[in-house]
């Protein structure tokens, strides 16, 4: 959290437990540095792949409505630590867009991404919607997949035509990976809301990928009812 969250967050705090709100500017100067410090890499907000999303002011008014003690910065902080655990145990790591032989950017993209749904910048893709099947069945799937996008010109060719169509290189890296088209499927994102067909956008700019809201609505499309 910035200091204007935490400020706010300070604010619920008081209006559901004045009696305990500190009157001396220079105590309500350190009770906000030291909630600052606590609530440093903890969101404000973050979603969760079952509906289950954080909010620190639901945490706030769990321990007032339950704890006899004074709040702390670590009553947040602690059940904020509980849902990434649980956010992150949920989740599988989608396939980088780097070189898998360059090791070194390979982990830093996957570890960023999993900063990301940490922080909730991004949504966690359900361990449920992975693709099942054995080995041999996920290859035949994504093989019919490639083969619907079109494989009339060698490999080659599509590598070298790689970064004029980043659309379609990106799906077919989703199809080796046996997971779902994303343009089968609106984007739900808000900021986004592409129709099905359309590429995602950012700023009203054209996304060379997608955005994760949109792989998880398309992976749970293909899931058998």
């Amino acid at each position: 959290m910035i200091p204007a969250h935490v400020a706010a967050l300070l604010a619920h705090v008081d209006r559901l437990d004045p009696s305990r709100a500190p009157v001396e500017r220079a105590a309500i100067a350190e009770r906000l540095q030291q909630w600052c410090d606590v609530l440093a890499d903890v969101a404000p907000t973050a979603p969760h792949p079952e509906g289950r999303d954080w909010d620190a002011s639901q945490a706030v008014f769990r321990h007032i409505a339950t704890s006899p003690y004074p709040i702390k910065p670590s009553d947040v902080s602690i059940p904020w630590a509980a849902f990434k655990r649980d956010v992150l145990s949920r989740h599988f790591d989608p396939l980088p867009d780097v070189d898998p032989d360059d090791e070194p950017a390979y982990r830093a993209a996957i570890a960023d991404h999993r900063r990301a749904i940490e922080s909730g910048r991004t949504v966690a893709t359900p361990r449920a919607l992975m693709p099942s099947g054995t080995r041999a069945e996920r290859d035949q799937a994504a093989a019919e997949r490639l083969a619907q996008l079109g494989t009339y010109v060698p490999r080659s060719v599509v590598d070298t035509l790689a970064s004029t169509r980043p659309g379609m290189t990106e799906r077919r890296r989703l199809a080796v990976a046996g997971q779902a088209d994303p343009y089968s499927v609106p984007c739900p994102w808000e900021a986004c809301r592409a129709p099905r067909g359309a590429k995602c956008r950012t700023a009203g700019r054209p996304r060379r990928d997608f955005h994760d809201a949109r792989l998880t609505a398309a992976a749970r499309q293909e899931q058998p009812a």
